[in-house]
């Protein structure tokens, strides 16, 4: 089992985030969408204080999509979350899915 200093620090001292990313893809766009991911997760290890990102798709609902982001601090995840990188692809990912991407943040 690897373990990863770093998340179980931030864990320990109760400053990480986590921060929950819920879309609904359109019918047959999943496939670019999870091609979007990747190339996102490319710019965001290199932002201040991100730690991690797993993305899948819901079992019963295969067109519900989740992407489960860690950050040390709120503060990190705000800067990335208004950065032109990050609304450049929200346009991207925006043209793919049914509805408003849902943000919900938990320490």
């Amino acid at each position: 089992m690897r373990v990863d200093v770093k998340q179980v620090l931030m864990r320990r001292w109760g400053v990480a985030v986590t921060v929950l990313i819920k879309r609904k893809v359109m019918a047959g766009k999943g496939e670019l969408l999870e091609n979007l991911y990747r190339e996102l997760v490319v710019m965001a290890v290199q932002q201040k204080g991100y730690l991690s990102a797993e993305s899948m798709r819901r079992v019963d609902v295969p067109d519900e999509h989740l992407v489960i982001s860690k950050w040390e601090h709120i503060d990190d995840w705000s800067k990335w979350l208004i950065s032109e990188t990050r609304m450049g692809f929200q346009e991207r990912i925006d043209a793919l899915i049914d509805s408003k991407t849902k943000f919900e943040i938990y320490e």
